[in-house]
């Protein structure tokens, strides 16, 4: 069971490190997908915490990946909103 939470926990740090990269392109298309590699980078690392019993970083993760699922709904619900094509965004 150790092996499987060291691997989420590695595989989180490598999401997150890869969708900060993917910032600095500043390629919409790239955006996109870094919202969702946050998500589950932050979850992977927040069970790699919990497994491992350190509560701070745990928090600090799972708050993480609350901000991105805030940005993803927010960013769907303006979708929604706005026609394609019609939005300055």
């Amino acid at each position: 069971m150790k092996i499987l939470f060291d691997i989420l926990g590695w595989a989180g740090s490598g999401l997150i490190i890869l969708a900060y990269a993917l910032t600095l392109i500043q390629n919409k298309k790239y955006l996109e997908l870094g919202k969702y590699m946050n998500l589950l980078g932050g979850l992977f690392i927040a069970l790699n915490c919990y497994y491992y019993n350190a509560i701070p970083p745990f928090v600090t993760n799972l708050i993480w990946s609350i901000i991105a699922t805030l940005t993803i709904y927010n960013r769907r619900k303006e979708k929604r909103k706005c026609p394609k094509n019609k939005c300055l965004t």
